[in-house]
């Protein structure tokens, strides 16, 4: 069975696109290609003019760190690190010194409500603080393109809405985002909401016609 068939998506600069859909339905597949993680069977992921199934493994890192924010359901945070650390880390990678790296993430904990805990390991932390930590290690830098997979599924009511107000202020900034969601209420957020059912897009919401940041064609 195909996570996804025929799937043509564009998703520009300054706009914030949700995705939403049962389980199973291919929403997270969808991130892990524009985001470079999977490769797809056939068609093409656009980001920036970079091709993600033709390019290098080192080319696709270089953008993903530079370029590309990306929120995973599980967190994927470093145990080892500290928050600070880990929201760090990917500017460290692209060359920044580290005390600059530092102060990059701290404001960034500190614009999500977690300066406080800076210098707390991921087990120290709560999920809902874990997955913050996640949303501010995607944030960090001069991100373009935004992917986050349910960054406020374990957040409560106020929290998620904080979350989804820096989400939107990215956009607002530039930069394009794709949310994957089952709540309405966070997709209210969003410039366009796509809907997908059994890997096939079924419905979409006030599309943009300004130039594409991340084209996706036919992914399979």
């Amino acid at each position: 069975m195909q996570a996804l068939r025929g799937v043509d998506l564009a998703v520009y600069p300054g706009e914030f696109v949700a995705v939403m859909g049962p389980s199973g339905s291919g929403k997270s597949t969808l991130l892990t290609i524009a985001g470079g993680l999977d490769q797809p069977t056939s068609g093409r992921a656009v980001v920036e003019g970079t091709d993600l199934t033709t390019a290098s493994r080192k080319q696709v890192a270089a953008l993903r760190r530079r370029s590309i924010g990306y929120v995973f359901q599980d967190y994927n945070l470093i145990p080892a690190l500290t928050a600070a650390e880990n929201v760090a880390l990917p500017r460290e990678l692209d060359g920044v010194s580290s005390r600059t790296a530092r102060r990059e993430a701290v404001a960034l904990l500190a614009e999500i409500g977690l300066e406080h805990l800076a210098d707390r390991f991921p087990d120290e932390m709560s999920g809902g603080q874990q997955q913050r930590v996640a949303v501010a290690r995607a944030l960090v830098g001069e991100r373009r393109l935004v992917l986050a997979d349910e960054p406020t599924g374990a957040l409560d009511s106020d929290t998620g809405e904080t979350v989804m107000a820096l989400l939107r202020s990215r956009c607002d900034a530039g930069a394009a985002c794709v949310l994957v969601t089952h709540e309405s209420r966070f997709a209210a957020w969003a410039d366009r909401v796509v809907f997908i059912r059994d890997g096939a897009v079924v419905d979409v919401t006030l599309r943009s016609s300004a130039e594409s940041l991340l084209a996706e064609g036919a992914a399979q």
